[in-house]
């Protein structure tokens, strides 16, 4: 029975005993990585030097306020957000809708201070309008900053929008707005659903968008709004790079035939200016304004209601990164390029013979002993360097509990990822000063070259998208929201690429050095 049972299954011994083949050659590369104290120490100070950094460099980071740095408020997906506009509303308690006609939309943009003003002591402002400039109707679950909400709005460049909860955005008709050309919008509560509308003439509407507001109450706050976030301008340096300041803003926007349904408390319009900046002496650093003439409402405001991307990010506590990855690079080159220095490499192939799967075992313990210490080193740095930079009285942006986990493992697969890299290199060049320029060559240095404002921006983009470097994309923690204007470079910690696809590139980088290093392993004599 047991010499039939063998007959029946031809293939099963070979196929166990491939695998078992294959599993002592993983075992034999690790014990080779562990008896080599040079290694294993070099290893442990690519951990250290990465978290010593981190840390050092969060110790470095103080807030200007001292500590008394005014809350910033979260939103209901945790994310920290800014919301500040100018809102005109009633209490709204249950379904209902409210529709208005926008007549007009204009603003005001403050000129820097060194432009000169005809009356001494005053600021010049000149006519315009910021691209995402947003004037509309709002329902808000209260007044509270960072409480859920949807609105739908007319922009300064990006027509129609409807916007809820800081991070979500959908686009409706484009164009502007004025007496000639006015807009209608609304917004429907329907329970927990709120959906907006557009119209060109009050009859004929068109369907925006709809969003879903989880554990809204029945009582909410309805009314008109207006915001501006700051002018933007980004500017070029003189050797590569950009810098960007802000200027103060400000939209105001015309209202009639406002009309609402449902239970809405009568009486006058409360305005509020949300989260307006105070002056020592109590009065708002940049007032917005109401006005009511018979049926038309004039609101005016500043600020902006979007996610918030200004402040310390959970990958500021990896800048000991690159040093440590260039020691692992080292240790990477080293451990196949030691072999052929020695002329020990006859001998792993004669326990190998199937050169590639020896390459691939070997490629397989570098990644493996590096992500291992990747992700003790990440996990220790983003820890105690949040720790430290709150200590220090920063607001370090919140983010989702997986995302945080995203950058602490992606962090130790970059690495992973970069050893098998630099281990193919070694194989190709089987020296390993060549090898460590050339593998810091095509990881570290494009990294260096993007991040440093030594390139355009648009360089620098292309570098990120093309080359190994392109990997560091999985440390970024914040995203790039196209609904808020801002300077999103290399330089400023956003990359052109998602974090795994950066990650994905990366890694086919490895893939196909690994590749022609077996394709040249086998070709040529050890």
């Amino acid at each position: 029975m047991s010499d039939r049972r063998r007959g029946d299954a031809p293939g099963l011994s070979t196929t166990v005993a491939h695998r078992s083949g294959f599993a002592r050659l993983l075992r034999a590369e690790w014990t080779k990585f562990r008896t080599v104290r040079g290694w294993v120490l070099a290893m442990a100070a690519a951990a250290l030097v990465t978290v010593l950094l981190g840390l050092l460099s969060a110790s470095g980071s103080h807030t200007s306020c001292g500590g008394a740095c005014p809350a910033v408020p979260v939103g209901p997906g945790g994310e920290a957000v800014e919301d500040k506009f100018y809102f005109v509303h009633r209490p709204l308690n249950g379904d209902g809708s409210i529709t208005v006609r926008v007549t007009s939309m204009t603003g005001q943009i403050r000129l820097p201070d060194l432009t000169p003003t005809p009356t001494p002591g005053t600021r010049r402002v000149v006519s315009g309008l910021v691209p995402w400039a947003k004037a509309g109707v709002m329902i808000k679950e209260s007044m509270k900053q960072g409480s859920t909400y949807a609105a739908v709005m007319v922009t300064g460049a990006h027509g129609v929008r409807m916007q809820h909860d800081f991070t979500q955005d959908v686009a409706g008709r484009p164009g502007g707005v004025s007496q000639r050309s006015p807009r209608w919008l609304r917004l429907t509560r329907s329970g927990e659903d709120l959906t907006g509308y557009e119209s060109t003439d009050g009859r004929q509407w068109t369907r925006v968008g709809t969003a879903h507001l989880a554990g809204l109450p029945d009582a909410v706050q309805v009314g008109l709004f207006a915001a501006s976030p700051g002018d933007l301008t980004v500017t070029p340096g003189d050797f590569g790079g950009s810098s960007a300041a802000s200027r103060f803003a400000e939209a105001t926007a015309v209202f009639d035939q406002v009309s609402l349904e449902g239970s809405v408390a009568d009486g006058v319009w409360r305005p509020d200016d949300v989260g307006v900046t105070l002056d020592p002496d109590g009065s708002a650093h940049h007032p917005g304004g109401f006005k009511e003439s018979g049926d038309t409402y004039t609101v005016a405001g500043v600020g902006d209601i979007a996610p918030l991307s200004d402040g310390p990010q959970i990958e500021n506590t990896l800048t000991g990164l690159l040093t440590g990855l260039i020691v692992v690079i080292v240790v990477a080159v080293m451990f196949i390029t030691t072999e052929y220095r020695r002329g020990l490499i006859r001998t792993t192939l004669l326990a190998g013979p199937r050169r590639g799967r020896t390459l691939v075992a070997k490629a397989l313990a570098i990644g493996a002993v590096t992500f291992v210490t990747g992700l003790a080193a990440a996990t220790a740095a983003v820890t105690l360097g949040k720790g430290i930079l709150v200590a220090n009285g920063n607001y370090v942006l919140p983010v989702a509990p997986f995302t945080e986990l995203r950058v602490i493992a992606g962090t130790a697969a970059l690495l992973a990822a970069a050893a098998v890299l630099a281990l193919a290199v070694g194989t190709l060049f089987r020296r390993s000063v060549a090898a460590v320029i050339t593998a810091i060559v095509l990881i570290v240095v494009p990294y260096i070259l993007a991040t440093a404002s030594v390139l355009p921006a648009g360089a620098a983009q292309w570098l990120m998208r093309l080359t190994p470097a392109a990997g560091f994309a999985i440390q970024q923690s914040i995203p790039a929201y196209a609904h808020v204007l801002g300077n999103y470079t290399p330089s400023g910690g956003y990359y052109p690429l998602a974090p795994w696809a950066g990650l994905a590139v990366l890694c086919g980088y490895a893939v196909l050095a690994l590749g022609l290093a077996v394709f040249q392993l086998r070709r040529r004599d050890a």
